[in-house]
């Protein structure tokens, strides 16, 4: 299983990643441990806002990047209401995606 991630930041960014362990990498970003991201060794990771699962690492790795290429605007949307088709629905199969709680 892959999980698609978003954090919200010290600054009020999002950052999007993926992983196929979300404890771990959670642990990662929130200790900036050795393996966390760069952008989030200098943007302090403040809370995880939504998670989605996948079945495999190009499912994840697509909707990874179309969350990337979103406008800030558009990720709030996302963080607000988790529901892929409000702003990726002519993207991607949002039917691929499971959200988390």
């Amino acid at each position: 299983m892959y999980y698609i991630y978003m954090l919200r930041c010290s600054d009020n960014s999002i950052y999007t990643g993926i992983t196929v362990n979300i404890e771990k990498r959670m642990k990662e970003h929130f200790c900036k441990d050795k393996n966390c991201a760069k952008y989030t060794l200098t943007h302090s990771a403040k809370k995880l806002e939504c998670v989605w699962q996948t079945e495999n690492r190009v499912f994840a790795s697509k909707l990874e990047y179309h969350i990337k290429k979103l406008t800030k605007i558009q990720k709030e949307q996302l963080v607000k209401n988790h529901k892929l088709d409000d702003v990726l629905s002519e993207k991607i199969d949002v039917n691929k995606y499971e959200v988390m709680s």
